[in-house]
């Protein structure tokens, strides 16, 4: 499982041999198939700044990232590291795998509640509890008789790491020194000269849906320069779970770098913070207008079925099964 431990002993490599190896003995071939041939299209190249920047992408399918590195490899633009999803790392040989393809696994609140509760009951919230013990921890008020009891019993669980041996005071404890190092890990990269990629959705999507602030948070701390990816048609050469490719074009257009003293001036945080801890928190409106702005930028570089879907209806909150 995903923990501080856990993130304290990844290192990243500025030239992944283990992505060398997949992309030469695995992606290489897979794309050159009979009768299934990937051809892949990079439009915007030289916008690529050499050295580190933050690559912002949509999400289209599992695997939109992986042509990607393969074609940034090939064509002697850099090595990335990939913000991934801290479930990956429930099983011993995909974490493996995701240490020797430089990821950086980013925990959410959710993925550490889900654990928790379920090491406590041996069984996943169902949506209410999930529903209750999301807005307890996010500091919400929640009336007494709305909790339900297996949600009171996590809440009520003694925790010895901090004084005062409160569920919500570990859980807090715990989610800070794990950014900490998700924020640490991510500085290493950029200095590396590795393109960190993040996808700002936070999740899989066809059509480009709201965005999270993490991205923002980055950009305004490290001021790295930010690089806007419009990734089209990958998700009809990855329909499904196989990371065999069935054939078709995928076209990624690069847009012009956001840089701090530049498009990025507007933003800026006057006063220190770290990203995802208390101090960041009185900076949320500007970290949400940023993320508005970057996914515009996405958006511009995507062919109408994956832009934004006005009809769409508002995010609804989901359950705990998609964090494990």
């Amino acid at each position: 499982m995903l923990d501080l431990a856990r993130l304290q002993a990844i290192r990243l490599r500025p030239r992944p041999l283990f992505q060398r190896v997949v992309g030469t003995v695995f992606l290489m071939p897979s794309f050159y198939l009979p009768f299934r041939r990937t051809h892949i299209v990079l439009e915007g190249a030289e916008h690529l700044p050499r050295g580190g920047a933050i690559l912002i992408m949509n999400h289209t399918d599992r695997y939109n990232y992986w042509p990607l590195q393969y074609k940034l490899w090939r064509l002697g633009l850099g090595f990335t590291a990939t913000w991934v999803k801290g479930k990956y790392y429930e099983h011993p040989l995909l974490a493996w795998f995701m240490d020797a393809t430089n990821n950086i696994p980013v925990p959410s609140k959710g993925y550490l509640l889900s654990k928790d509760f379920s090491a406590l009951h041996r069984r996943l919230p169902d949506p209410t509890e999930y529903a209750a013990l999301r807005r307890i921890a996010d500091g919400h008020t929640v009336p007494e008789a709305e909790v339900p009891p297996a949600v009171r019993a996590l809440l009520e669980a003694p925790c010895p790491d901090v004084p005062s041996g409160r569920y919500l005071d570990g859980l807090r404890a715990r989610y800070a020194a794990m950014m900490r190092c998700v924020v640490a890990l991510s500085r290493q990269a950029l200095e590396m000269g590795l393109h960190l990629l993040i996808f700002p959705e936070g999740t899989r999507s066809r059509r480009l849906g709201r965005g999270r602030t993490g991205a923002a948070q980055m950009a305004l701390y490290t001021r790295a320069p930010v690089v806007p990816v419009g990734c089209n048609g990958s998700d009809l050469c990855y329909p499904g779970d196989s990371p065999l490719s069935r054939g078709g074009v995928i076209t990624y257009r690069i847009g012009a770098p956001m840089r701090a003293d530049g498009e990025l001036a507007p933003f800026q945080i006057p006063v220190p913070f770290e990203p995802f801890t208390p101090s960041a928190e009185p900076h949320q409106a500007t970290f949400q207008r940023l993320t508005d702005l970057f996914m515009d930028r996405i958006n511009a570089l995507l062919d109408p079925p994956y832009q934004y879907d006005p009809d769409a209806p508002p995010d609804e909150p989901r359950g705990a099964e998609r964090f494990l």
